[in-house]
């Protein structure tokens, strides 16, 4: 399927994402899941605010090309990066993208995902693991294959893309 066939879909209220020309839709997000989303977009919006850039998070259209378009959790644009902020959604490399793992789509956003998102040009990806209650993270320098760094336990999180974020790893984790 291309892009052009997946925007002429109907609406649905469950995620769907082209990759890699298939249409993939997923289950509606576990409470645990929405809980470590809804705390982290809390920090990113408070973060974003006061660096000048924009926060989204999920359900917002990442147009990457033509057999792939995501609805990453939460990410993240630079001032320098407004304009890929668009009508239909958003048209170019954020800063910083977020994916919380769930027990379906695991493989994917740690592999497909992952590869995908840094080959488009995004500066930093995490990895949220609620499980195992950890975020890994991959930047463009360090490449597809190796993270810059894995949060874990009590762990002071921050970002490189957005200097105005950081946090203690273990208040995202509902107990």
């Amino acid at each position: 399927m291309t892009l052009e066939e997946f925007l002429q879909l109907e609406e649905t209220t469950h995620p769907c994402e082209l990759i890699n020309g298939e249409l993939i839709m997923s289950p509606v997000p576990s409470p645990n899941h929405q809980e470590v989303s809804g705390l982290l977009y809390v920090l990113f919006f408070n973060a974003a605010a006061a660096s000048g850039g924009k926060v989204y998070y999920s359900p917002i259209g990442l147009f990457v090309n033509q057999r792939n378009y995501f609805e990453p959790d939460i990410l993240y644009i630079s001032p320098k990066k407004l304009s890929f902020i668009t009508q239909r959604g958003i048209e170019g490399p954020p800063d910083l993208v977020v994916e919380i793992l769930s027990p379906f789509n695991s493989r994917t956003d740690k592999v497909t995902k992952k590869n995908t998102y840094l080959e488009f040009g995004v500066s930093e990806y995490w990895i949220v693991d609620p499980f195992q209650k950890n975020i890994t993270v991959y930047t463009q320098s360090s490449g597809q294959n190796v993270p810059s760094h894995t949060f874990t336990g009590k762990d002071r999180v921050s970002s490189p893309n957005l200097s105005t974020l950081t946090f203690d790893l273990d208040k995202i984790f509902p107990v």
